[in-house]
């Protein structure tokens, strides 16, 4: 079976009604998408599909785990991963004119012609939502960072060594910080 024709879901033979789909993604899923920030990646979707009449209501369950680099120090973390997206899809005669205009991005429309529909762009974009935003290797009990000590060490150095070092271009402009 074609990979990306596995998160394509034919909706026009379904009964109303919910429909259950389960998807196990790991880092090939990624591979269309470019390099991630992240790897190991083990996710598991389950996604809802409430069939009726004119729409379609999808909800996607994610939960997992992957690793992820630290921002600090750049020491691999294992991050799970838990979150819930709702989309509507709603049926349409002029599905890219509404797409166009429509402002909430939780709706979606697609043309009464339709038979299919692809999730694979939204589980793709769902997880990494999923992702914080910063990523560190947090601290310990008596709040000391648990980042790698060597380069935290050189960071502050690096610091240290940016701030005694100034550039002629910028010199004379320190004349204009106190004037008012």
């Amino acid at each position: 079976m074609n990979h990306r024709r596995e998160f394509e879901i034919a909706f026009v033979g379904l009964k109303p009604g919910v429909h259950v789909y389960d998807y196990r993604i790991g880092d090939k899923f990624f591979a269309p998408y470019g390099e991630q920030d992240f790897s190991n990646c083990e996710v598991d979707i389950k996604l809802s599909l409430d069939r009726n009449n004119g729409f379609l209501l999808l909800k996607f369950d994610i939960d997992g785990k992957l690793d992820i680099l630290c921002d600090r120090c750049g020491n691999t973390l294992k991050k799970q991963l838990w979150d819930e997206f709702n989309i509507i899809v709603k049926i349409v005669e002029n599905p890219e004119e509404m797409n166009e205009q429509e402002e909430d991005p939780d709706v979606y429309y697609i043309g009464r012609g339709e038979s299919h529909l692809f999730v694979g762009d939204w589980i793709y974009e769902f997880i990494n939502l999923s992702l914080p935003m910063q990523n560190t290797c947090g601290e310990n009990e008596k709040g000391e960072s648990l980042c790698n000590k060597e380069v935290l060490e050189k960071l502050k150095k690096m610091e240290t060594e940016a701030i005694t070092q100034t550039n002629p271009l910028w010199q004379g402009l320190e004349k204009f910080r106190d004037l008012e």
